[in-house]
Parts: C-alpha cells; sequence; structure tokens
C-alpha cells in the first residue's frame, strides 16, 4: 500500500549537521514514532558536508495531520526545538510524495536517491517500461518508487514544494548511468548520494 512521505532536504550551518544528527538519532526518531510518524531513512549527503536528508511516511493525509500536531506541539519537539532549529539554515525544501517509504538497510555502504522531473505524465510509463527493467537487469533494481502527492498541504507551519511533478527513486551506488532522457524530462535528473545513518 502507499503511503504518504516527507522527502526533507535540510541545510545546516557549517560544521553543525552532525550535532543534528546526534540530537535527532537521539531524541526524534522515538518521539515522531510516539506520534505516530514512521521515521525512514536518514542520510548524510555525501556532495553536499551541510546536507541532512530524511523521511518520514503515514497512512493518508489525515493521520499525517494528526500526527504533525501530535509531534510538534508534544513534549519531545517543544523540550528540543529551539537546538534543533539552530543547527539549521534552512528546513523548507520538502517534497510531498505517494509511495512506499524508504528505509536504509543495515548493510554499510551509500545509496544514491534519483529525482526526476517529467515533461508530462508519459514518464512514468517510460520509466516502468524502460529504465526499470535496464536498472533491474544491471543487478541495481530501482526500489522504492516514489511519485508526487499534489493534495493540499494542511499542516502549513511545515511548507513543502508545490507546484511541481517528481518522479522519485533509490539504487545502490553503482547503478549504471541513465540514458539521455531530454525528451521526457524538464531538467537533468537530480542524483543525491546519500550515506545513512544508523541507530
Amino acid at each position: 500500500m502507499d503511503l504518504i512521505v516527507e522527502l526533507r532536504q535540510y541545510t545546516c550551518h557549517p560544521g553543525a549537521r552532525e550535532t543534528l544528527i546526534d540530537l535527532f538519532e537521539r531524541e526524534f526518531v522515538t518521539g515522531q514514532e510516539a506520534a505516530g510518524i514512521t521515521v525512514g531513512g536518514r542520510f548524510r549527503d555525501l556532495d553536499d558536508p551541510d546536507r541532512f536528508v530524511w523521511l518520514r511516511a503515514f497512512p493518508d493525509m489525515a493521520a499525517r495531520t494528526r500526527a504533525l500536531h501530535a509531534f510538534y506541539g508534544g513534549p519531545v519537539w517543544q523540550a528540543h526545538r529551539e537546538r534543533a532549529n539552530a543547527t539549521m539554515r534552512d528546513s523548507d525544501d520538502v517534497l510531498l510524495l505517494r509511495g512506499p517509504g524508504f528505509a536504509a538497510s543495515d548493510a554499510p555502504g551509500p545509496v544514491v536517491a534519483t529525482l526526476c522531473h517529467p515533461l508530462d505524465g508519459t514518464f512514468s510509463g517510460h520509466f516502468e517500461q524502460h529504465l526499470r527493467p535496464a536498472l533491474a537487469a544491471a543487478g541495481t533494481p530501482a526500489r522504492a518508487v516514489h511519485r508526487s502527492e499534489h493534495a493540499e498541504n494542511d499542516f502549513p507551519a511545515l511548507p513543502v514544494r508545490t507546484g511541481e511533478d517528481v518522479l522519485l527513486w533509490f539504487t545502490a551506488p553503482h547503478a549504471p548511468a541513465l540514458p539521455d532522457l531530454s525528451a521526457h524530462l524538464k531538467s537533468p535528473p537530480q542524483r543525491l548520494r546519500l550515506e545513512p545513518v544508523h541507530r
């Protein structure tokens, strides 16, 4: 069953990423889980020493609203929000997606998230017919494929990016280079090389 998923990319102040990760792992994983949020993978961006990337998931939009109110109005966030916010320059780079969510395995090593902005609705079919089989044949299958969720963000205290369509998937870092997709995409695919943070 598809979930409502947030892909959140935080830009930290220089040198503050590890402080945020320590606080996140110690307080915010269990704190969010207690509020009904499924916390997925947490990652260091290997190409940006100040970026922390993570995912969380909800059964549906109504559950998302309830869970966010519970967490951000609850004692864990209230106790630690000032310290968390002090580590970040920007926390508004958020994609609202529909998909299975993604939690990195316990195996060591990075993963790659590929984000595509299709020109139109035909790219999804192109992905399923051509790209997904090619990645699987290369031994680097596309995992956890997500698509944009266009429901209204009914928790406006936390902005999300709007007015764009995204297709996103995860692979091993040695996945083959993608073919020329300029006929299908508004811009070249974005590849995030991510190192999992393990509890």
